[in-house]
């Protein structure tokens, strides 16, 4: 197992919250993301967030088997993902079909042909899932750059352009100084940092830290129709973030043998009973395999679904929940933290 890396200070750290039970795979996270930072030349094939279904090889296309982060306290420069493996969009001939006066005799077809990563894409895997019928299986998961504590891409960038921000913890990165080396992106485990063709330089989720420093949720958050995202600061013990990873240890981070201390979290998801061969509920048992809970988020997995199976019962019962009202979310700015300024508000430049 991965041993922890080299912690890098910052005054505070900022953190992501996402409820696994909540998450409906509706990708509007990552298509606010998308239009808000990634759709500039050169970035076409960039997601900076993606919600894939586990269990799942994801984006780019195994990413969880393709190293980095930390060994024995040093960093380790894994795979390079390929843009195949990362995947990429493919063209209809929509104005041939829309626009060009054929009426039925034509029907929609892809135009280009199945390589530069046309044979992979983001959500190629989608809602597959695992397990058999009767039991079937699968969950969202939301991924972005995890601002990690210890972050493997900043200590192997060469031109130092890649830094960890003091006042949030944010790792960012100077794109004047970045010479697109791409040592980053090999040592992130998480593989979720892309490179730029035209312009020469990777680049990542930058956090939304233009919208922070406006006091402006980032749009992953603030557009989650299922509320099950929350942002927030690690030492304000009386927000939500803070209290679901430090008090209540229900959040927990993913795969965290990878050494870095990534600082998003996901309450990890429950599932029905399966059934037993004569159609009845094996109440016992749970159908998303517990090992494979504890593969990404460790053995910590075990005791946070007790704790969210005991509160839940809890509140079943009409006992009271503080866990479970964060969790609930009332109101939908309880998942901004300091950040429920209305963007509409902004005069932006």
């Amino acid at each position: 197992m991965a041993t922890k890396g080299k912690q890098m200070t910052s005054q505070r750290q900022l953190a992501w919250v996402f409820d696994l039970n909540k998450c409906i795979g509706c990708q509007t996270c990552s298509v606010a993301c998308k239009v808000l930072w990634a759709e500039d030349e050169g970035m076409e094939q960039m997601w900076w967030m993606t919600t894939n279904t586990q269990p799942g090889l994801g984006a780019p296309r195994g990413w969880e088997t393709m190293g980095g982060g930390y060994k024995n306290g040093e960093p380790q420069l894994g795979h390079l993902p390929t843009p195949e493996e990362f995947g990429g969009g493919w063209d209809y001939n929509y104005d041939e079909v829309l626009r060009g006066g054929k009426g039925r005799s034509v029907h929609l077809t892809r135009v280009n042909d199945l390589k530069d990563g046309a044979r992979w894409g983001p959500n190629w895997d989608e809602d597959e899932g695992g397990g058999e019928w009767p039991n079937p299986y699968f969950f969202y998961l939301p991924r972005l750059c995890n601002q990690c504590s210890s972050p493997a891409c900043v200590e192997v960038c060469p031109t130092g352009a890649m830094f960890k921000r003091e006042e949030d913890g944010l790792v960012l990165r100077d794109e004047d100084k970045c010479q697109g080396a791409q040592k980053c992106a090999q040592a992130c485990p998480y593989k979720k940092i892309y490179f730029n063709k035209m312009r020469n330089i990777s680049q990542h989720c930058i956090g939304c830290f233009p919208r922070i420093e406006q006091g402006v949720a980032p749009a992953c958050v603030r557009q989650c129709p299922g509320r099950g995202a929350w942002v927030g600061f690690l030492d304000d013990e009386s927000g939500a973030v803070s209290r679901l990873v430090n008090e209540w240890k229900v959040a927990l981070p993913l795969h965290p043998e990878f050494g870095t201390h990534p600082n998003v979290y996901y309450v990890p998801p429950l599932a029905p009973a399966p059934l037993n061969p004569d159609g009845s509920p094996n109440e016992g048992a749970s159908r998303i395999p517990p090992q494979y809970l504890e593969s990404l988020f460790g053995p910590d997995v075990h005791s946070a679904l007790d704790s969210l199976k005991a509160e839940l019962e809890k509140k079943r019962r009409g006992e009271p929940s503080a866990m479970m009202d964060a969790l609930i979310m009332y109101e939908w700015k309880e998942a901004l933290g300091p950040y429920t300024r209305d963007p509409a508000e902004i005069v932006w430049k």
